[in-house]
């Protein structure tokens, strides 16, 4: 692997333990200001400032002049990752980062497969082979083992010993 395909994972590995953070801030954002969608709402905003910013300070060109014609669906990027961000927002405080979060990354995983699989806005479909399936399955058996839905969380058990 070239030394820039090692930047390059280390950065997707960098986002990826930001978005647990992200989670819990947004979620206890939404205990002080009206709940997971009004947080989700801010979240966007704050963000889209931030770029805004940085597009203005980088004299980055927006071009815009042939969005009539886009296909529709191009514009559903911005609902699908507020629904995620108001989903997760929702859930952290209910589930713990940890839950939450392999939750999340078997689902990407899954749906990553598929969309592999059909070609989903790719030129091509991409082999989705038993070595990838088995792949998703120990995410999944890792899922299991992290939520351990068998055990008492620590939360749970504190009140159920407080309160006899």
């Amino acid at each position: 692997m070239s030394g820039n395909a090692w930047w390059m994972m280390g950065l997707a590995i960098l986002v990826g333990a930001m978005l647990p953070l992200q989670a819990l801030v947004n979620a206890r954002l939404g205990t002080q200001i009206g709940g997971p969608i009004v947080a989700a709402f801010v979240s966007f905003v704050v963000g889209g400032i931030g770029l805004g910013i940085y597009l203005v300070l980088a004299r980055h060109r927006i071009g815009l002049e042939s969005a009539g014609s886009f296909p529709a669906w191009v514009w559903l990027g911005g609902l699908l990752g507020a629904l995620y961000v108001a989903v997760v927002t929702l859930l952290i405080p209910r589930l713990g980062p940890a839950t939450m979060m392999c939750l999340v990354i078997f689902g990407q995983v899954t749906a990553a497969l598929l969309l592999d699989k059909f070609g989903v806005l790719q030129s091509a479909p991409r082999t989705v082979d038993a070595v990838r399936i088995a792949g998703a399955a120990l995410v999944m058996a890792g899922v299991i083992l992290v939520a351990a839905p068998w055990r008492t969380s620590p939360s749970r058990a504190t009140a159920t010993e407080t309160n006899h």
